[in-house]
């Protein structure tokens, strides 16, 4: 074979081999498109109903007074709004509260709720929750409260704005030259500008929102639904720590439910009002699997069994 013949020849041994090569290539491909499962449509989640968040407020534990009062309010809405259907005059009601209360007792997550039911009702086309306290509202300049409130404001519209510790924009030994003021004149002009569009909560301790409130007419003339929410009770506080071991798959011996039970019940006998409630709960709880993983990492081969169990040494209050 001459020597351009057997350069033509490799040539074409070397052709078909890529032809081949890529042959393979486009085979594996299709194969694999084939064997790829069809990604899941999205689930169609079903829409929350006013009945949804209702359930989910009368589910928490405790507050029973809270819930009262707020499947009454959702009653009186409910008629105001087939009154107004039907071409009757609505009794004019105001929405902006004072949650009275100590820390941890289900303020905030109460006002997310009501921002939903005001949606469901109709009464907000958002209902989302906007949280704030003072340091989100007053400045140390000038002009700059009013600015920062302004904000907030646009932030919550159509929602709810939940002022925590709002009391503390009126201190009781408030200087001249403290801006709280600025920032409360700031926002019950806001008040009035979207009073179609805005509800407010202030929230805090009773006894010092009981003064905030009654420090301003332009507030007391506003504020005029008060919610009180009480401490939890030993039953109560046990019934949350159990709800977050079923949360994260842990089950309480019963020697250490009974550890638990006694050591709330003198922690709500002498209860101040740094009494922590469901915060308490949960310091309580992350303290304790913390006790539990350092007793547990001692053990060989653990079980599932062995690592669900909360037993009485792991109960931690310090």
């Amino acid at each position: 074979m001459r020597d351009y013949e057997k350069e033509w020849l490799d040539k074409e041994v070397e052709l078909l081999r890529l032809k081949m090569l890529l042959d393979e290539k486009k085979k594996k491909q299709q194969e694999t498109t084939s064997t790829t499962p069809t990604p899941p449509q999205s689930v169609q989640t079903k829409p929350e109903t006013l009945d949804d968040v209702l359930q989910k407020l009368n589910n928490l534990i405790g507050m029973e007074n809270i819930k009262e009062e707020v499947n009454t309010l959702v009653n009186f809405l409910k008629i105001q709004k087939l009154r107004q259907d039907k071409g009757l005059t609505p009794i004019p009601l105001t929405l902006h509260s004072v949650f009275c209360g100590s820390p941890g007792t289900g303020k905030t997550t109460v006002a997310r709720l009501m921002g939903q039911i005001y949606k469901q009702i109709g009464i907000l086309s958002k209902g989302h929750l906007v949280e704030t306290d003072r340091s989100g509202m007053v400045a140390g300049y000038i002009g700059h409260t009013a600015k920062q409130v302004d904000e907030l404001v646009k932030s919550a519209l159509d929602g709810v704005l939940f002022i925590d510790e709002a009391y503390t924009l009126e201190p009781e030994d408030a200087s001249g030259n403290d801006f709280g003021q600025e920032a409360i004149d700031t926002l019950l002009k806001r008040m009035e500008d979207y009073r179609d569009r805005l509800v407010v909560i202030v929230a805090g301790y009773t006894g010092e929102m009981e003064r905030f409130v009654n420090s301003n007419p332009g507030l007391r003339s506003r504020f005029s639904r008060h919610f009180y929410f009480e401490d939890y009770e030993p039953q109560e506080l046990i019934a949350m720590f159990e709800q977050q071991c079923q949360k994260y798959g842990f089950q309480l011996e019963s020697a250490a439910q009974k550890i638990l039970l006694d050591k709330f019940t003198e922690l709500y006998s002498n209860r101040d009002d740094s009494f922590g409630n469901g915060r308490l709960v949960r310091n309580i709880f992350e303290r304790t699997v913390s006790q539990q993983a350092n007793r547990l990492v001692k053990i060989p081969n653990l079980s599932v069994e062995m690592m669900r169990t909360i037993l009485p040494e792991d109960i931690d209050f310090e």
